[in-house]
């Protein structure tokens, strides 16, 4: 294809370059004509493993030229990646005018070449940046529709700076945010052969990864620091814990706990993470990451209580109690203090949990929920009818079967989703559904 790349810092010109080795026909766009110079005698403006040798090689095939002109380089081809900067303003904005003003010109050059030009965003921007701020200046200034008149897509960058031009060629996955299928199959074009999962995504979604991704790497780093700090500070080698800890690709490398869901609890999880915030304060070791997980957990529950209030019912049924699936398990359960929450706000609360019965909590169990929630006998019920007569408004913590069978579908009582039920998708078009975290 014919490729314009508007912008040519480390994304840009790696991604010009790489593209041109693939065989598409490129040109490069940037304000700074020593960047545009540097191109055109096959110097890469950056430095960076491979680029250097890879850029005098597609320059001197011809197979890559550069411009200040975006005009040119937009009437000369199919397709434009924008990979212009997106930096921060100075309360920690995203800075949107480079991507505003390359968005104008674009439209405007492509107004004046005629027939369907596809426009890939390739710039890091949050959710809402294209489809609200973007695509009503491509189309003001194209006069057209996007989406018929112009392609649009979404298309974020996984390019580590110094390795970037190999994870071009072996990314570790390819995500399209498509306005429409003929925009998507343009950006997929693009990179065919190349490795890799490739999700074709609604724009937004393809907007959020990106943020998914960079707010993980940096947790990652800042958990692994931290903890690395407070084994110093306790003696222990946290290379040799770090090394242990990588090596369970089943819970700790693994989807396992990364999906968004209700609040964690249970005997081991915030009891743990007490006694390590409390090792870290005794050592004098400051672990801001890791003191504040429980708070944010907290945070988390809390946003369930409200979800309720705002149904404005004070008749409420609770779908499950123990903080695991299939356990009678009530210790700093998250649906226990739930429970304890909207009851000492005065709501008229029946839960429903399969698992549950009075009669057979022993030792700390019992010890727990008569401390805790001591009028738990007359607020459980034996069925899931019992309490769904009962509900003005159900909340819904459990994919126990029996429950998700009778639960009746949307529209005659308000439904607060904690599990994001199997069915979700269809119900979220339902009056009165809320999902937590979706």
């Amino acid at each position: 294809m014919r490729v314009s790349v508007l912008g040519l810092g480390y994304v840009g010109c790696v991604s010009a370059a790489c593209l041109a080795s693939l065989g598409h026909e490129v040109i490069g766009v940037d304000v700074n004509q020593v960047k545009v110079d540097l191109v055109n005698d096959g110097r890469a403006p950056v430095v960076e493993e491979r680029i250097g040798e890879l850029t005098a090689e597609v320059v001197r095939a011809g197979r890559l030229r550069a411009t200040a002109d975006v005009r040119e380089a937009v009437q000369g081809s199919e397709v434009s990646l924008v990979c212009v900067g997106t930096p921060s303003e100075a309360n920690g904005s995203l800075c949107t005018t480079y991507l505003e003003r390359v968005t104008e010109q674009i439209g405007a050059a492509a107004a004046e070449k005629g027939g369907r030009h596809t426009v890939v965003f390739r710039s890091t921007m949050l959710p809402g940046t294209c489809l609200d701020l973007l695509v009503p200046i491509l189309e003001k200034h194209l006069g057209g529709t996007a989406g018929v008149d112009v392609g649009v897509a979404v298309n974020p960058e996984f390019l580590r700076e110094g390795t970037s031009v190999r994870d071009f060629f072996d990314p570790p996955k390819t995500v399209i945010g498509e306005l429409d299928t003929a925009s998507g199959d343009v950006v997929a074009a693009l990179y065919g052969g190349l490795p890799g999962e490739v999700f074709r995504v609604p724009v937004p979604v393809a907007e959020a990864i990106k943020y998914a991704d960079n707010a993980f790497h940096g947790l990652k780093i800042g958990f692994a620091n931290e903890l690395g700090a407070v084994c110093r500070a306790l003696g222990v080698d946290s290379h040799q814990v770090m090394d242990v800890f990588l090596a369970d690709r089943k819970l700790n490398i693994s989807p396992a706990y990364l999906r968004p869901g209700f609040a964690f609890g249970g005997s081991c999880l915030p009891k743990d993470l007490r006694s390590l915030v409390h090792a870290a304060r005794r050592a004098d070791v400051s672990v801001p990451i890791l003191s504040h997980v429980l708070p944010s957990n907290a945070d988390h529950l809390q946003r369930a209580v409200e979800l309720v209030e705002r149904t404005g019912s004070r008749r409420v049924g609770m779908f499950g109690l123990s903080f695991k699936p299939g356990t009678d398990d009530l210790r700093e359960s998250p649906l226990v203090e739930l429970a304890e929450r909207l009851f000492g706000k005065g709501y008229d609360l029946r839960i429903y949990d399969p698992n549950v019965n009075l009669s057979r909590l022993l030792g700390a169990n019992r010890e727990y929920i008569e401390t805790r929630l001591p009028h738990l006998a007359q607020l459980l019920a034996p069925t899931v009818d019992e309490v769904l007569r009962h509900a003005e408004v159900c909340v819904v913590g459990t994919r126990d079967p029996a429950v998700l069978s009778a639960l009746p579908p949307g529209g005659d009582r308000a439904l607060v989703d904690l599990v994001r039920l199997p069915d979700a998708e269809a119900r979220r078009a339902e009056p009165g559904y809320t999902g937590l975290a979706w």
